[in-house]
């Protein structure tokens, strides 16, 4: 190895290449960082030594200047409102830069082209970990990542099965049951389902949960009485519309979030249907409008707050080089029971 020669300056690309490391690993030992191994950094720094490479700004505390960067597509949510609470009242407390993104256009289809571009901009803004709230990740942005030496942790993922993404959730099914067993237990036996997809891992564990319950008390789910579609209030609207023109209608529903649960309670208004007094009405969240609401919902409780203060401490010691305990974490949901449940009539 020597030096470049003439009045051209070495540069951290030239430095990783050749100590046949990746430029991120080589920036690491440049910022003193504990997660290298021993025989690695002696590496890097001979070649440093070797190409007289030298950085072309000052010397960054890697405790003081860190920024995540927070992938979410569903900004108009109260749920994503309140986990962003947590995101950000914990990077904080750590003195971390936060950056929003909505992902990248055709970003379940990104080539791995793409995706290594994007990790590149983002390591460029001086990003050090991702945060995924709710969505699914491209297995080309995962690789990229991993190359990259990118730590990615989900928040209430579509797949929590990969080993390669940290994850953190709630008890999804814990949650679903627990909701079903409280109107069972108030006496109703016609409980509809309103779920959000079918392909979102959450959905499915609470809409399990809600089925444990049913099959628990001896009671068979009627088919007309349980849809699945998109976490909104005008999924809730829709299928509410629909099961309570059934001749048999439900007395009670569980919904799969808030926005749903809200949607049902409109049709149940314009359908001069009372709540509680002909149907009770789950949500599940307990996001800030379950008690805006008239009457004031019933939901099953996600620490959203402490999700996104968990994603972020996460994050950040996955970028020192810390392992997470558990790779899929789930917090403790519980039930608020509030206005818009009753006893069955």
């Amino acid at each position: 190895m020597s030096r470049r020669s003439g009045s051209e300056r070495a540069t951290l690309a030239d430095v990783a290449r050749l100590a046949g490391v990746s430029p991120a690993t080589a920036s690491k030992v440049l910022n003193g960082r504990s997660d290298v191994a021993a025989n690695t950094r002696d590496l890097v720094l001979g070649v440093i030594a070797e190409l007289g490479y030298k950085p072309t700004t000052a010397r960054r505390d890697p405790q003081r200047e860190r920024t995540l960067v927070t992938v979410l597509d569903i900004v108009e949510s109260r749920y994503a409102g309140t986990v962003l609470q947590g995101i950000l009242s914990a990077a904080t407390a750590a003195q971390a830069e936060l950056l929003l993104r909505l992902p990248p256009e055709d970003w379940i289809d990104t080539s791995r082209t793409a995706a290594r571009a994007w990790i590149a901009e983002l390591q460029a803004s001086g990003v050090v970990g991702i945060i995924v709230l709710a969505a699914a990740v491209p297995d080309s942005v995962l690789l990229a990542a991993e190359d990259a030496e990118l730590p990615v942790v989900t928040i209430d993922p579509i797949d929590t099965t990969d080993s390669r993404v940290a994850s953190i959730g709630s008890t999804n099914w814990a949650g679903g049951r627990s909701a079903t067993e409280h109107v069972i237990g108030l006496g109703h036996h016609r409980i509809a389902w309103i779920g959000g997809p079918l392909g979102s891992t959450p959905s499915a564990e609470r809409f399990h949960g809600y089925q444990a319950a049913l099959h628990s008390a001896g009671i068979t789910p009627d088919g007309a009485m349980i849809r699945h579609g998109a976490f909104s209030v005008e999924a809730g609207l829709q299928h509410a519309h629909d099961m309570l023109a059934l001749d048999e209608r439900p007395t009670a529903i569980v919904a799969g979030n808030d926005e749903i649960a809200v949607g049902v309670l409109a049709a149940a208004n314009e359908l001069q249907i009372t709540v509680p007094g002909d149907l009770s009405v789950t949500g599940f969240d307990d996001t800030p409008q379950a008690q805006w609401t008239t009457p004031r919902l019933t939901s099953v409780g996600q620490p959203l707050v402490g999700m996104g203060r968990m994603a972020v401490e996460t994050a950040l010691g996955m970028a020192n080089g810390v392992q997470p305990a558990s790779w899929h974490l789930q917090l403790a949901t519980t039930l608020n029971v509030r206005d818009s449940t009753g006893p069955a009539t």
